[in-house]
């Protein structure tokens, strides 16, 4: 439940040196870089370094190259491997430029065997029939045109049948067009073309030939085996070429990808005369072995500064909580990190979200099933939300033990119940009138402790940041907590405790008091940081917003803690929901029964599991950390080379 120390380094040394400081802030992968201007007030001579990344197009080309040729790039550990990045860049475009060459050589052949495929497909289409294309070409008063026509089309040249200029000779046909030839006097041939365009006649390009049809399909026959031998040639100097260079090629595209990420660290460098000025953060407890090495550099000085010396500066926030905990650092992030002077509400969620769900969710077999959901969605397929389901299911396993529910089967646990608990039936019957009212109390109790509890939090945190306004007098500070409470209490003693605890000197003390410094909060917060002009510039105007924004906060603490009701509904709409599949399966019977309650099972689990996800989601978003949480924080993002780092 914190924010891992950070310390601020600031790197001064000379232009000769930059490239080794550079190198090996990111192979430390532990440097995040920041803008040198806003850590020094006079910086009239800094001159940014404005140079053009020159690795970022070699890179893109290898992986291009590589993709098209089926080389699997793989980030390595170098180890003993050290090139020049001149050497570098010189493999990268023998390797772009060897396998640029037999990509262009492979697709020649493939355009061109492409083009002889359709040419004898088309050809194909007049053999058998004794044609002789060089005896029809020679023709002078006759223009023959080859091609297809539309069966629809072919049909309706009947029209046409007293114009003997408009003939189709088809020579084969299949189920969408015939396959032929018009032939057209010269002098009607515009004609003639226009009518048979209006047809839909496609007019096919054959190809000069000097015989037979046939013939001509075994010449391109010929061609095509050729032309397929040379692309099995190309194709295992393709594979040649993998196979020999394949570990080279991932060993120079780490390199290549590491002066890449290593060159972004210069977008934040600034020149100062002969020297060169870097600043950026590192994790406090990396600060002495991060700063050894830049010991070994000569002329190179620093200076550490912590972190919290540096609030002003927003230090980049990197997040340390446990094992368990750290699963749910995917919803915080989703909203915002902490700022680095802010609680990181990490544990809180983790806690929050996996009780509601449970409690929510509560069934122990449709609980084991998301559970085990989760964990495949998480080893199969990444997911983050699938390691929180986990840890969900298993509390709504839990929960769905002690309401003694199994796959909406509410009677399987009894005899476990009443063995271990020693009741005459269940532990807890969720349909039954008496358990419904708990279920309802039970809500709002869940909500007036979660409230009270994060206003503890928030108190804390406000005083950690010297947020005296937030912490004393804020609707979720010392003034809201002791009125929240007072409130809380004395309606509780009164209505269903017979107590007569709301008396004027606990009314006036515990509530009215608190609603006066909340309604003040802004002055007095300024009085107690010592500012001089602490009175608003019109009290009238002040007096009117606090008001409204009192009243408005007093009607939170109602709309919050009635919003966890949602906690208890969502018992009974499981409850409900499983009592309808159960009462489908039993309509049904015989062998439908089985398949209703199966397919109800798996519908209501998708549906609630989705449902109560969100909405406990949104109790962590809306109820909780609006009143203590900001995150508007930087994440912590160092500079590497190696993506599994990041």
């Amino acid at each position: 439940m914190s924010v891992r120390p950070v310390k601020a380094i600031s790197i001064i040394g000379m232009m000769s040196e930059l490239e080794k400081v550079i190198k090996y802030c990111g192979e430390s992968g532990q440097f995040h870089p920041d803008d040198a201007m806003a850590f020094y007030s006079n910086t009239e001579n800094f001159i940014p370094l404005a140079d053009k990344n020159p690795y970022a197009t070699p890179l893109q080309e290898l992986k291009s190259a590589a993709e098209q040729a089926g080389i699997g790039l793989k980030y390595e550990q170098l180890g003993e491997f050290n090139v020049s990045s001149s050497d570098v860049l010189k493999y990268v475009s023998f390797v772009t430029t060897k396998l640029e060459k037999l990509a262009l050589e492979k697709k020649h052949c493939t355009e061109r065997i492409g083009e002889l495929e359709n040419s004898i497909e088309l050809v194909s289409h007049f053999t058998g029939k004794n044609l002789n294309f060089k005896e029809l070409a020679q023709c002078t008063y006759i223009i023959p045109a080859f091609g297809r026509i539309p069966n629809e089309s072919y049909e309706k040249l009947t029209k046409y049948s007293d114009d003997p200029y408009i003939v189709f000779l088809s020579v084969s046909e299949d189920s969408a067009y015939h396959w032929g030839a018009y032939f057209a006097p010269l002098e009607k041939k515009a004609d003639v073309d226009r009518i048979f365009s209006s047809l839909y006649f496609e007019k096919l390009n054959v190809p000069d030939m000097s015989s037979t049809p046939e013939e001509y399909v075994d010449t391109l026959k010929i061609e095509l085996k050729t032309l397929q031998d040379e692309m099995k040639d190309i194709d295992e100097k393709v594979k040649l070429f993998v196979k020999n260079e394949s570990q080279k090629c991932s060993q120079y595209y780490t390199r290549l990808t590491e002066l890449d990420s290593y060159h972004a660290i210069k977008r934040y460098v600034y020149k100062y005369h002969s020297s060169f000025i870097l600043v950026g953060w590192i994790p406090a407890d990396q600060a002495e072995s991060f700063s050894s090495k830049l010991d070994t550099i000569r002329s190179v000085e620093y200076s550490l500064t912590d972190g919290k010396d540096e609030i002003k500066h927003s230090p980049p926030v990197l997040l340390k909580n446990p094992p368990f905990f750290r699963l749910y650092e995917f919803y915080v992030k989703m909203y915002g990190v902490p700022s680095y002077n802010e609680i990181d509400p990490t544990v809180i969620v983790a806690i929050t979200y996996t009780i509601f769900f449970g409690i929510m969710f509560g069934d122990m077999g449709q609980g084991l099933v998301v559970a085990i959901v989760g964990f495949l969605m998480w080893k199969l397929k990444k997911m983050e939300i699938g390691r929180i389901l986990v840890p969900c299911g298993l509390s709504g396993m839990v929960f769905g033990f002690l309401y003694g529910s199994v796959f909406g089967f509410e009677d399987v646990l009894t005899p476990v119940h009443q063995m271990l608990f020693g009741t005459k039936g269940k532990l807890f019957e969720v349909m039954e009138s008496e358990s419904i009212n708990l279920i309802i109390y039970g809500s709002v109790a869940i909500g007036i402790v979660t409230i009270a509890f994060i206003m503890l939090v928030n108190i804390f945190g406000s005083l950690r940041r010297r947020d005296f306004e937030s912490a004393l007098f804020g609707a979720n500070g010392i003034a809201g907590f002791v009125f929240y409470v007072s409130l809380v209490a004395g309606l509780i003693c009164t209505m269903f405790l017979n107590i007569p605890l709301m008396t004027p000197a606990y009314i006036i003390c515990l509530i009215v008091v608190p609603l006066i410094l909340m309604f003040l909060r802004e002055p007095l917060g300024r009085l107690c940081e010592g500012k001089k002009n602490w009175q608003p510039e019109s009290w009238g105007e002040y007096c009117m917003q606090s008001f409204f924004e009192l009243f408005e906060m007093c009607l939170s603490y109602v709309t919050n803690t009635m919003s966890f009701l949602r906690v208890g509904a969502y018992i009974l709409v499981h409850a409900g929901m499983m009592l309808v599949v159960f009462t489908l399966a039993n309509m049904v019977g015989g062998v439908g029964y089985p398949i209703v309650v199966i397919a109800g099972n798996g519908i209501v689990m998708a549906l609630e599991a989705l449902l109560v996800a969100i909405q406990v989601l949104r109790l962590d978003y809306y109820e909780i950390f609006s009143r203590f949480y900001v995150g508007e924080g930087r994440p912590f993002t160092p500079i590497t080379a190696n993506a599994d780092k990041k």
